[in-house]
Parts: structure tokens; C-alpha cells; sequence
């Protein structure tokens, strides 16, 4: 897998979407288990996934699908390329 599908693999199985979920529009809470729990789920899933230790402020600012894609590049994970 590369790592935009090793990425959304973590969310479709952290919070039980569809691909054609992750928009833009895939925010914290748009979906019922995206609550604080499941985020934390979510950022342990990301950092086993890519072998990295997330910052406390990274995993704070973690709030969408999209975000998160930028947070990862200050971790040398690029996620479109």
C-alpha cells in the first residue's frame, strides 16, 4: 500500500467510512465516532501507521482529514506524493 492508502485505510477503520467520505468536509465530530475517544484511537492508529510520536499541540490540531495530511508532512510522511 502507499501511504495515502495506508492513510485512509486508519480512518476507514477507526471511525467505519467509505473513501468517498474523505473529503474536505471530514471534520472531528462530523461522524459519531469521531469523538475525543475515537481521536485518540485515530492518532495511535497514525503513528503505528507511519512509525512516528506526534507533538501534544499536532494531535490537539488533528481535526480533519485534510489537516492532517499537513500535519504529517512536518513528520516527513507525505501523504499525495
Amino acid at each position: 500500500m502507499n501511504k495515502l492508502q495506508v492513510y485512509n485505510r486508519v480512518f476507514m477503520d477507526c471511525f467505519g467510512v467509505g473513501q468517498e467520505q474523505l473529503t474536505d468536509q471530514f471534520v472531528y465530530q462530523c461522524v459519531p465516532q469521531w469523538d475525543s475517544v475515537g481521536h485518540m484511537g485515530m492518532i495511535t492508529a497514525i503513528e503505528d501507521s507511519f512509525n512516528i510520536v506526534l507533538e501534544t499541540d499536532d494531535i490537539v490540531d488533528f481535526g480533519s482529514y485534510t489537516k492532517g495530511i499537513d500535519i504529517l508532512r512536518k513528520y516527513n510522511v507525505f501523504i499525495n506524493e
